[in-house]
C-alpha cells in the first residue's frame, strides 16, 4: 500500500542530516557549476477583474489547482504572437 505525500515527507523530516548516504551522488567542482544560471521569476501583478464563469469553469476543468497560472500562460503566449517587439520584463 502507498504512503501519502504527507506521510512521506513526515519521514522525510524525520531523518537526521548524518543518516543520510550521500555515496551515489557524484562530487560537484567548478566546472559543474560553470554556465549555470539562476533565474528570478518574474513578480505578478496582482489583478481583479470580471471574467464569464463558462470562462473560469472551462480553465478550472482543465487544472483545478493553479488554473490562473494557466490562464497566464494562455495570456503570455496570445502576447508573444501579436507583439511586434518584445516588451522588457521587470
Amino acid at each position: 500500500m502507498a504512503i501519502s505525500r504527507e506521510e512521506q515527507l513526515k519521514i522525510l523530516g524525520s531523518i537526521k542530516e548524518s543518516d543520510i548516504d550521500y555515496s551515489d551522488a557524484p562530487r560537484t567542482d567548478e566546472a559543474f557549476w560553470e554556465g549555470a544560471a539562476f533565474n528570478v521569476p518574474v513578480p505578478k501583478v496582482p489583478v481583479n477583474m470580471r471574467l464569464d464563469a463558462d470562462v473560469v469553469a472551462w480553465f478550472k476543468s482543465k487544472q483545478a489547482r493553479g488554473y490562473q497560472t494557466l490562464m497566464n500562460f494562455v495570456l503570455r503566449e496570445y502576447m508573444l504572437k501579436h507583439q511586434k517587439e518584445p516588451l522588457p520584463r521587470e
